[in-house]
């Protein structure tokens, strides 16, 4: 059961302006719905913070349940409008020089929206691949478990793929795709000049956490930061990016269904 401020939080929109939000959002659906979604969509969860302080939430806790909640609202909208694959920033390298309570807080909200999203009948029911990518083995055991808990029990799912970010870094994922290449060229019994001669974009590609992925069409930051922060650097080259001054835990259909409208108005040439 939520507490009560996170039932009349979670609400969105409400109050008189309920009705109208309602058949705004109904206009933005049936736009979307004539024009082909993003094939997959990166998200960088900002604002957590900033919106418990907005709702005096003194416990990191709660502050990053709520925003953890709000991935079954992202999932429903996901569906909705045919968005195959989302990957979204829980936790990033740069989190661990957070304060002890506020990791624990974080990590606290990651490991019980998974151990959710594992035994969720509607996650089974719409076949949803659930995976993690980063350095998942600088994360508390507790927190790999329950991670790999959800891959495992969501492995060989073909619906909406939900790809969780966790202890992740794009700088890092490209070092650890160069990595990754040169070993695999050294099992092969190749010299490193051999190998050196090998690396290509592609090969670069082909090694990184979640190379089946197709890179993100759309990439969403919410809380009004204008910046990537390291998020998908390899994969984002030609990516549209759209920012949000909402927090997370406040993101709405609405603000979803503008971010959309927004993608599918950009005329995207890809460097052409």
């Amino acid at each position: 059961m939520h507490p009560w401020w996170r039932r009349l939080v979670h609400k969105g929109t409400g109050g008189v302006f309920a009705p109208l939000y309602g058949l705004y959002e109904q206009r933005l659906l049936r736009q979307m719905r004539s024009v082909a979604a993003p094939r997959h969509i990166g998200l960088i969860l900002d604002g957590n913070r900033r919106y418990g302080r907005q709702f005096h939430l003194d416990d990191p806790a709660d502050v990053y349940m709520a925003g953890a909640d709000k991935l079954d609202e992202l999932i429903d909208w996901c569906i909705e409008v045919g968005v195959p694959a989302i990957t979204v920033w829980v936790f990033s390298t740069e989190n661990h020089k957070r304060a002890p309570e506020e990791i624990t807080g974080i990590l606290g909200a990651i490991e019980a929206k998974m151990k959710a999203l594992a035994s969720d009948r509607q996650i089974h029911a719409r076949q949803i691949r659930v995976r993690a990518v980063g350095r998942i083995e600088r994360l508390p055991p507790s927190t790999i478990a329950c991670l790999r808990a959800a891959e495992a029990a969501t492995a060989g799912y073909n619906g909406l793929q939900l790809t969780i970010a966790a202890a992740y870094g794009g700088r890092e994922e490209i070092v650890d795709a160069v990595k990754g290449f040169l070993k695999g060229q050294m099992k092969e019994g190749r010299s490193l000049k051999e190998a050196i001669d090998l690396i290509t974009p592609e090969a670069i590609g082909h090694s990184l956490y979640a190379p089946d992925l197709p890179d993100p069409d759309l990439i969403i930051r919410t809380s009004g930061e204008v910046r990537l922060s390291g998020f998908m650097l390899w994969q984002s080259v030609f990516s549209e990016f759209y920012f949000t001054d909402v927090y997370w835990p406040a993101f709405r259909r609405v603000d979803f269904l503008r971010a959309l409208r927004a993608f599918q108005q950009r005329q995207r040439r890809f460097g052409k």
